[in-house]
């Protein structure tokens, strides 16, 4: 024991090496015992175990990479390219990584033939399903015995955020998990090769090696073992003081569960609470969860809590924060729908009067309706024709991932175009803040502070530097940092808005990379945002635009003399309607978002909207629309709003509600896109930062239809499957993670399958094929920095162009 514990000491104190330890051969395979597809599958013929350090400090990954004999790579590629094996073209097609955490149940095991095994969980599969690690014959007892020691250790620092070397006997047994069983792995099939089964070594051989186990392995030589009632599970934090209501919204009685982080699933904390909502003060609102013996939790109503509601299960989701900004999820379980939905009144309720500071009896039966609809987890209409495509779909990412070109590579520039190459991280004190995506030409353009830089979309999808306009200034000389951009006329301008200047807008020419015109607005109307007159008017030489204040929506015209507004396009309110973004469709519907949270649905500029969709109370931050009109897609802070405009009953059927108002028998049904309150939880458990999405984007292309969602929240990038969302999927969203916030993203224009993004210092366009399920080895771990010191690009990379 002793011997292993300076032989850690030693492999953690080398913080230069990024790997820790190794085990340099052996095969790695997945074991379904209880599953229909089969009984284990050889991942890899020949394979290297590592435990490598993150750029996150206490976490660590357990690694599992491919060797390849001599020519069998090369052999393996032109028979991927005759047969279309889009495995082959997978991101993790060489290498499995594990985030070391106690819910792995990571273990090893000495087999009486001398042979030693790693086994864990594997967290995405079915229940029971394991990863086994069978080590050649070649590898000793001892190597064994300190790659679990560091593997516990491992554990052990993510889960306490402190040093291993702070860990006494009785903390590592928690970590221990020697008396689970270890099914044998046998190749029944493989996607790669089938196994030939070693030789059994000699009698003595075996003995021997069962002896220096028996010996070297310190968390054998106790008797006790942990079990899985020894593992530390989630635990539920103090409940805050309660304050004094004054009236109770809703009062139920339910089952309550935690999440337990751990395992990864709900576990039941109590058979019989009572669940209150009340309101404490002036629009403010109490949630209070009371058992028989204890009171369990209470918070304040907020849109934090990113209530889902689920009547299906007869279930209620929620997240849960701490003084302390820790997050937790429950779910509260009611005995029938009438309960539920009693419940869910008086939350929304709530929920929406703190939100919009009206009282919830103001709107009219449709209105609140419609937001009861939109916070249920249902299927909206559209499901029956998403199921059929749902394989089409499959096949085609299968055919486009062969089209993938696993060749990108990085691009550096310098600011000033000299022949030196940059740091990655720029000293200038700024960071990249938007991100413009060419239809017509296939450039990005990324704003830094008052520069721009300029991205060249090749055809094989990678990102080329192209040049930079170091310097955006008035023509009248003043430096100044775009606020917005839009790019205009066919790609060859770009509008931008000057935060000092609110009254008028800038258009650069892009050949000469500098500003040559200043179009003053209105003398007394400003611009608050602004965008293009039809969906794919960028591409086209259309001069005008639309322009919003606060309460206004207007044509802009650059070819008038004087103000560039167009007076009669004019349409003005005189309430505030806080306007906050706008877009278009293809034929030039408008749809216009507003602080407030409604969406007003226009057929022409300067008339009454056709329609007006109800605030959820959060603010609208950014508005889509699909080209042929059918879909809204509304950004909040912690959610997204996706509303189908096509009415299919009533007077209007087969109408827009960009064309006709939605009729009584024919409201709009919203679907309210969120991340599992699970997954937020974790999240932020992670990063220790509040959900924030940026604004989100459909795929756009002419002729294209809508498949894909793209928004980011932190370091997550996060895009939804339309027609997963229309199926009413439980997993409609993959995620991934960057060691960075997300400042910008965007598809490619014409595809769904290459996404745009834009880090704080690099640009990157990643295939959409490289994003994960959001399990907790996904969102826990932080890739490796991708900078150009030291860093070696796999075919797997990313373009990483450092900006």
């Amino acid at each position: 024991m002793f011997m292993l514990r300076n032989v850690t000491k030693y492999l953690f104190g080398d913080t230069s090496k990024e790997s820790i330890v190794e085990i340099p051969q052996g095969q790695l395979y997945l074991v379904r015992p209880l599953s229909p597809k089969g009984y284990s599958e050889l991942i890899f013929k020949d394979a290297a175990a590592t435990i490598r350090r993150t750029g996150q400090e206490y976490q660590y990954q357990l690694v599992v990479q491919r060797a390849y004999e001599e020519g069998e790579e090369e052999l393996l590629a032109e028979e991927d390219g005759d047969d279309g094996d889009a495995e082959a073209q997978s991101a993790d097609k060489d290498e499995k990584t594990f985030l070391l955490d106690q819910g792995l149940h990571f273990r090893s095991e000495i087999r009486d033939g001398g042979e030693a095994v790693f086994a864990w969980r594997d967290l995405s599969g079915d229940p029971g399903d394991l990863y086994e690690f069978v080590c050649d014959r070649s590898v000793q007892a001892p190597e064994v015995g300190t790659f679990e020691l560091v593997a516990i250790k491992c554990q052990y620092e993510r889960k306490f955020r402190k040093p291993q070397e702070a860990a006494t006997e009785k903390d590592l047994q928690q970590f221990n998990f020697t008396d689970q069983t270890i099914p044998s792995a046998s190749a029944v099939s493989s996607p790669i090769t089938k196994a030939i089964d070693p030789p059994p070594k000699p009698k003595a051989i075996e003995d021997s090696l069962a002896k220096q186990t028996q010996k070297d392995l310190s968390l054998r030589d106790t008797k006790s073992r942990a079990s899985d009632k020894e593992v530390t599970h989630t635990t539920a934090p103090p409940s805050a003081m309660t304050p004094k209501g004054s009236e109770v919204l809703a009062k139920e009685r339910a089952e309550l569960h935690l999440f337990d982080f751990p395992s990864g699933s709900f576990m039941l904390q109590d058979q019989s609470v009572v669940a209150t909502v009340s309101e404490v003060g002036k629009w403010e609102y109490w949630l209070q969860i009371t058992g028989a013996g204890r009171e369990w939790l209470g918070q304040p109503v907020v849109a934090d809590i990113n209530p889902v509601f689920n009547f299906e299960y007869l279930s209620f989701i929620f997240n849960h924060y701490t003084e302390d900004g820790s997050a937790y999820s429950w779910l509260l379980r009611f005995k029938d729908q009438e309960t539920e939905e009693r419940f869910q009144e008086g939350l929304m309720r709530a929920l929406w009067e703190r939100l919009n500071e009206i009282k919830w009896t103001k709107p009219t039966d449709d209105e609140r309706q419609y937001v009861l609809d939109a916070f249920q987890d249902l299927t909206m209409e559209d499901a029956e024709n998403a199921a059929k495509d749902e394989e089409e779909e499959e096949e085609e990412e299968e055919e486009d991932e062969e089209d993938q070109n696993d060749s990108q590579r990085a691009e550096e520039y310098d600011s000033d175009e000299s022949a030196d190459d940059v740091v990655t991280k720029a000293d200038d004190g700024n960071t990249n803040s938007q991100l413009a995506v060419g239809y017509k030409h296939d450039r990005s353009f990324v704003v830094r502070g008052s520069k721009i830089g300029v991205f060249k979309h090749t055809p094989n999808n990678n990102l080329e530097f192209s040049t930079n306009i170091s310097k955006v200034e008035t023509p009248g000389g003043k430096l100044f940092s775009p606020k917005k951009v839009m790019l205009h006329s066919e790609d060859t301008d770009m509008i931008l808005q000057n935060e000092a200047n609110p009254n008028s807008l800038y258009r650069m020419d892009l050949e000469y990379g500098k500003v040559v015109d200043e179009w003053k607005v209105h003398d007394d109307i400003p611009v608050k945002t602004f965008a293009p007159e039809k969906k794919f008017s960028q591409m086209t030489g259309e001069q005008t635009f639309l322009g919003l204040s606060h309460n206004a929506l207007y044509r802009v015209d650059p070819r008038l003399s004087g103000n560039k507004m167009v007076e009669s396009d004019l349409k003005q309110y005189t309430s505030k309607n806080a306007f906050s973004s706008a877009a278009t469709t293809e034929q030039g519907y408008i749809a216009v978002a507003s602080d407030k949270g409604d969406i007003r649905m226009f057929d022409k500029l300067g008339l009454r909207a056709k329609s007006q969709l109800p605030a959820l109370g959060d603010p609208i931050i950014g508005l889509d629309v699909s080209a042929d009109g059918r879909w809204v897609l509304a950004t909040c802070r912690t959610f997204l709003l996706l509303i189908d405009a096509l009415q299919k009953d009533g007077k209007n059927e087969g109408k827009l509600g960009f064309e006709k108002p939605f009729g009584k028998d024919s409201k709009p049904q919203p679907k309210r896109l969120t991340l599992q309150p699970s997954h937020v939880a974790q999240f932020q458990h992670e990063t220790k930062a509040a959900l924030a999405f940026t604004p989100a984007h459909f795929n756009t292309g002419v002729d294209d239809k809508v498949t894909s969602i793209i928004t980011a929240t932190g370091p997550f990038i996060v895009t939804w499957n339309m027609k997963k969302v229309l199926a009413g999927r439980k997993d409609p969203y993959t995620i991934k993670r960057y060691d960075q916030e997300v400042k910008a993203d965007d598809f490619k224009y014409g595809s769904d399958r290459n996404v745009i993004v834009a880090l704080p210092n690099e640009v990157n366009m990643v295939a959409k094929q490289s994003f994960k399920k959001p399990t907790r080895e996904s969102i826990a771990a932080t890739p490796r920095a991708s900078g150009r010191f030291g860093s070696r690009l796999r075919k797997s990379d990313v373009v990483n162009s450092p900006y």
